[in-house]
């Protein structure tokens, strides 16, 4: 079974997915690690990500191969493990970038959905039960208030040793929804018979309870 959950930076997607993902036993799929995968190598390329067409030539002579240990998912690119370094400021802003390039899109689509046929998984991502998974058994799509979003960011900067302004982090996140949402291919928006969960005031256990309730009555 796949369960599909989706939303913008700072709703509290991958701790969610993750914690979700424990409790059943599923395996825990990041899409978002894929991109920044395909970001990792056009910044160790020299690539521009606004070039799309140079960062289109390197899909073909790319290998992402993810895997997952203890329940914890491995990412490496062309055989080097890369997963410590796919959270740096510069790999997640190229991502949201090379995200938007429909070739790159279409080129990490078949990767996804291999990893969907090794068993029940949580998915999350941007157009996981759009695009990826449109016939997921269940799907989530999670929202929360601006400031909450931006106030969660800023945290995992900070927790991270990579806090900045509040400001700076506010306009990040407003130009990587713009991004997401505007995009041609499969933009940012709720599947047709996703649940809405609002986790402005919820923590992630509590958003957890209510997937749960959600998928032991089949509702």
């Amino acid at each position: 079974m796949i369960i599909a959950i989706d939303g913008p930076a700072g709703v509290g997607k991958s701790t969610v997915a993750r914690l979700l993902a424990a409790r059943l036993g599923y395996l825990y799929l990041d899409t978002g690690a894929l991109y920044r995968a395909v970001a990792w190598k056009t910044l160790r390329s020299g690539i521009r990500p606004t070039d799309h067409e140079s960062v289109t030539t390197l899909m073909p002579t790319t290998l992402i191969h993810m895997q997952f240990l203890n329940g914890a998912m491995q990412v490496s690119v062309d055989g080097s493990d890369v997963t410590e370094e796919l959270r740096t400021p510069e790999v997640t802003a190229t991502a949201s970038i090379v995200s938007a390039i429909p070739a790159v899109r279409e080129w990490l689509l078949p990767i996804q959905r291999q990893i969907g046929q090794r068993g029940s998984v949580v998915a999350e991502g941007r157009d996981v039960g759009t695009k990826v998974f449109p016939t997921a058994a269940y799907k989530f799509f999670l929202e929360a208030d601006a400031d909450v979003r931006v106030a969660r960011r800023h945290r995992e900067l900070v927790a991270a040793g990579r806090g900045g302004a509040v400001e700076t982090t506010s306009g990040d996140l407003a130009d990587r929804d713009r991004r997401d949402r505007t995009r041609s291919i499969a933009p940012l928006i709720p599947a047709g018979d996703a649940r809405l969960i609002d986790t402005s005031a919820l923590s992630p256990d509590q958003v957890v309870e209510q997937m749960i309730a959600t998928v032991s009555t089949g509702s």
